[in-house]
């Protein structure tokens, strides 16, 4: 099948399975669909400064005055199988 060739799978003369290959296992690519995703140097630069990097922490952090930090779940004290055996 991989030369381009038909190939079937008989069980006791009987044919079951016949193996073909496929057309085109690649899909067809248009080069040049990102262009407009081009960054300048000084662009790439500042996404990774140390002035980047604290706003980002900043974002990803939450303080306990934060009005989603009461929305998160409360980490509850889990069970030992143990202890649930002996009860």
């Amino acid at each position: 099948a991989l030369a381009g060739e038909d190939v079937i799978i008989a069980n006791k003369g009987v044919p079951v399975v016949k193996l073909v290959p496929v057309a085109s296992a690649q899909p067809t690519r248009k080069p040049g669909t990102w262009a407009h995703l081009k960054m300048s140097e000084q662009q790439i630069v500042d996404a990774f400064s140390p002035e980047a990097d604290a706003e980002m922490a900043k974002l990803f952090s939450l303080g306990a005055d934060d009005p989603l930090a009461s929305a998160l779940p409360v980490k509850t004290k889990s069970v030992s199988r143990q202890s649930r055996r002996k009860k």
